[in-house]
């Protein structure tokens, strides 16, 4: 008898529970979001000539996944139950920086990298974070940082490197709230992204014999690293609210 009781106990607390772990089975979602591409730039903005290719981003494992990743600890990784994202977090980000770039009305011939597009430039994205922190507190801390680095074609030269990163804490511990500081931290990181990529080359394409600058493009002084409100060891002071 009091082996059942216990039973009953603990289906009622996994009932109760909102997120899965990664090895659990969660079934098919019952809620798809998505985030929402950048539309605000800078006036400034440079119009450029070159045609660019933006590859799906690197990620790992378990951001590789249209599951909504969370983190109860720095070593662990967990997803919302009975939610997703519309694709899997590589593909939607893909989707989203691009939809951006042609939002500046800077530059015109923007695309997917597997279309095939014989590209000036490569955008090669490294997807490293994109997860709701719940270490900090709740409600949780959405944090996305994105390692870019910029090809010259067709000699496969890297003229530029870049990290950008960005903290939001969400309003309430719900998805939906979540989801709106995923959808603040990306934009802001696809903002930067898209300036730093438009302003790195010279506004006309490369000529095939131009010849690379080893002295800026390897050094590594001349990388960019962006990164604001994210916490600092244990302290979360500095986390804006969605919309602060």
């Amino acid at each position: 008898m009091i082996r059942c009781l216990a039973c009953v106990a603990a289906l009622a607390l996994l009932s109760s529970c909102s997120f899965v772990s990664a090895v659990d089975s969660a079934g098919e979602p019952t809620d798809l979001y998505t985030v929402s591409p950048k539309s605000t730039f800078d006036s400034d903005l440079p119009a450029v000539y070159w045609q660019l290719a933006v590859e799906v981003p690197a990620a790992a494992a378990n951001l590789n996944t249209g599951r909504i990743a969370i983190a109860m600890t720095p070593t662990s990784t967990d997803y919302y139950a009975k939610v997703a994202w519309t694709d899997r977090a590589p593909l939607m980000v893909q989707t989203r920086i691009v939809d951006s770039f042609e939002n500046t009305r800077k530059i015109v011939a923007v695309s997917r990298e597997s279309i095939g597009l014989r590209a000036n430039y490569v955008l090669q994205p490294d997807l490293r974070n994109f997860e709701a922190l719940y270490y900090y507190g709740q409600p949780p801390i959405v944090k996305v940082r994105i390692i870019a680095k910029l090809v010259r074609m067709p000699d496969r030269q890297i003229i530029g490197v870049a990290s950008f990163e960005r903290c939001v804490r969400a309003r309430a511990d719900k998805v939906p709230k979540v989801v709106e500081a995923f959808d603040q931290a990306l934009g802001s990181v696809i903002k930067r992204l898209v300036s730093w990529t438009l302003r790195t080359p010279p506004a006309r394409p490369p000529s095939e014999s131009a010849p690379y600058d080893i002295e800026r493009f390897r050094n590594p002084a001349n990388s960019v690293v962006d990164s604001e409100n994210c916490p600092r060891g244990n302290d979360a002071s500095m986390v804006p609210y969605t919309d602060e």
